[in-house]
């Protein structure tokens, strides 16, 4: 299965591409500086793994929650590359993602998986790992770290407990996780076999905090990136 992997939904840009068993992986500022390093990362991993984007299954990409402005680079391109390329987009929760990497690195299967939401609160949601599979919540949450409440025998992932280290459920153990591209990879199988592939224009991604409104400028940046994601992809189907 040939995948292209991206999760901008924190401070760190995480991308990777996979050609059946092989992947190449690539991380770097996020943030603000997503819109300009996305692409180009995405250029060099496929060139590295000798695909185009017309070789490509899916696009997988991290829906959120999370940066605002991270989710909207991350759907304007995936839009952009995936009507281009005409490939189907496989969007994957940023929790779960933490989740699957607290999995993968520390052996953890019951997780409460937490990400910073500034503005003193974070995102929550828990996980049980069972039979090969992970079991979702129906919703996420939203809180301030102090209110945050740990049921026993979970073990907090993220990246909020170096931000917030005597509030954020100071009985719990923790690890450090990350909603990496690659663990990204290592959900999309079973995501694609239980359907939850969408077309293009439902790359769309998912806010727990209220939406807040686009200015001008990002709207236009929003523009921008899709266009040239799609042209990107012409450009490599094209080779």
């Amino acid at each position: 299965m040939n995948l292209l992997a991206i999760d901008t939904s924190t401070d760190t840009l995480f991308v990777a591409v996979q050609q059946g068993d092989a992947v190449w992986q690539h991380s770097g500022p996020g943030a603000q500086q997503s819109s300009a390093q996305l692409l180009p990362a995405i250029r060099q991993l496929l060139q590295d793994a000798g695909l185009t984007f017309k070789h490509l299954d899916a696009i997988a990409f991290g829906r959120g929650p999370g940066s605002f402005t991270g989710l909207r680079t991350a759907c304007a391109i995936t839009q952009g590359l995936a009507f281009a390329a005409k490939v189907p987009v496989l969007p994957i929760d940023s929790l779960l993602t933490v989740a699957e990497e607290a999995r993968h690195l520390h052996g953890c299967t019951e997780v409460e998986a937490v990400l910073d939401a500034r503005m003193n609160e974070v995102y929550h949601a828990p996980f049980s790992y069972r039979d090969g599979q992970w079991i979702e919540p129906e919703d996420f949450g939203l809180c301030a770290p102090e209110a945050l409440q740990i049921t026993a025998g979970m073990t907090v992932a993220g990246n909020a407990q170096a931000i917030y280290p005597e509030l954020l459920a100071p009985a719990a153990p923790h690890v450090q996780a990350m909603p990496t591209a690659t663990a990204m990879l290592r959900l999309a199988p079973a995501l694609l076999a239980k359907g939850c592939a969408v077309p293009a224009e439902e790359a769309l991604p998912r806010y727990i905090r209220d939406k807040v409104a686009k200015t001008t400028a990002e709207r236009e940046a929003e523009k921008a990136a899709a266009a040239a994601a799609a042209l990107a992809a012409t450009d490599n189907a094209a080779q």
